[in-house]
């Protein structure tokens, strides 16, 4: 099938809807971070965030109470991770691999249970725009026939920024990543701003798995997240903890997912496991660039003990 302006456009429309779940799942990672708080259990919070969805919109027909079920679904399970890293001081690393095999376990049999015989379509996000945008040429099938759960995906990168570096609460939450000793100095509870930061990574995560699910596919799968949770862990590092900067990244790794599919269709004949690695390959080397020339809040990956200065 030779290039077009619609393979084009195509193209751009696909990287757009891939990005929106990892840009969500990056203004949650954004503030964990900055708190000090390292997660890589956003992958499982993501994946249990996905069958919360597939679930709600299923039994109810009602796509907001699938993203309610999966924003609590992903802040349960980040509260855990926050008792356990900033509470009880564990490993991070261990406490984020355990909810992520958790969640791997728990999705695959509860799915099993309630989703039986052949996969079940459910209620997707509405598209919004009217058909007038939706018609016009170039703009129109690339931004306006994108359900409304993108363009929240757009918007929440700006709002965090915003918050973090125009508000007083946003300096806190920075400054507990960096000095927590200065800021509990300052009569400020560095165990609350952590709690806070860990819960919304959770509650974005699973914000993510709903925009995965009812965005576009439609369905739930076992393990559908396929990695994308590290996708965004990498996006961290290469935005500088910047959100805005963040979802730049997760819209280069959205689209290297677009481009990938969209070869599988030209080129029938290029093994389909070598083309699907790429997105994963593109965030290998975004980090092999971009590690050691950025620097990442001094706390992150390291428990708070007040009695140590």
């Amino acid at each position: 099938m030779p290039f077009s302006l619609n393979t084009l456009n195509d193209l751009l429309q696909a990287t757009i809807r891939l990005a929106a779940p990892l840009m969500i799942v990056g203004v949650g990672g954004v503030f964990t971070e900055r708190t000090g708080v390292f997660n890589i259990g956003m992958e499982g919070m993501m994946l249990a965030g996905a069958l919360a969805a597939a679930i709600g919109s299923n039994f109810t027909g009602n796509v907001w109470i699938g993203l309610l079920l999966a924003i609590l679904t992903g802040g349960l399970l980040a509260t855990v991770h926050a008792y356990l890293t900033v509470t009880r001081r564990a490993d991070q690393i261990v406490s984020g691999a355990a909810m992520n095999l958790f969640a791997l376990g728990a999705t695959t049999l509860l799915f099993a249970q309630l989703f039986t015989g052949e996969r079940t379509r459910v209620t997707l996000f509405p598209v919004i725009a009217p058909q007038v945008l939706q018609d016009l040429p170039i703009l129109g099938p690339i931004l306006f026939t994108q359900p409304v759960i993108v363009w929240l995906a757009f918007l929440l990168p700006l709002i965090a920024a915003w918050v973090l570096y125009r508000t007083s609460w946003g300096l806190n939450i920075r400054a507990v990543g960096e000095h927590p000793h200065a800021v509990a100095t300052a009569g400020i509870s560095v165990y609350i701003l952590k709690y806070i930061g860990v819960i919304l990574s959770g509650i974005f995560a699973g914000f993510g798995g709903c925009a995965l699910v009812l965005a576009d596919l439609g369905y739930f799968a076992p393990g559908m997240t396929n990695g994308r949770g590290f996708m965004v862990l990498a996006a961290l590092v290469v935005g500088k903890w910047n959100p805005i900067l963040v979802a730049g990244a997760c819209l280069i790794f959205g689209a290297a997912d677009a481009i990938q599919l969209r070869i599988q269709t030209l080129a029938p004949g290029i093994p389909y496991q070598f083309l699907v690695m790429t997105p994963y390959v593109l965030t290998i080397l975004a980090l092999a660039g971009f590690v050691g020339r950025t620097v990442p809040p001094k706390t992150v990956g390291k428990p708070y003990d007040p009695s140590t200065y």
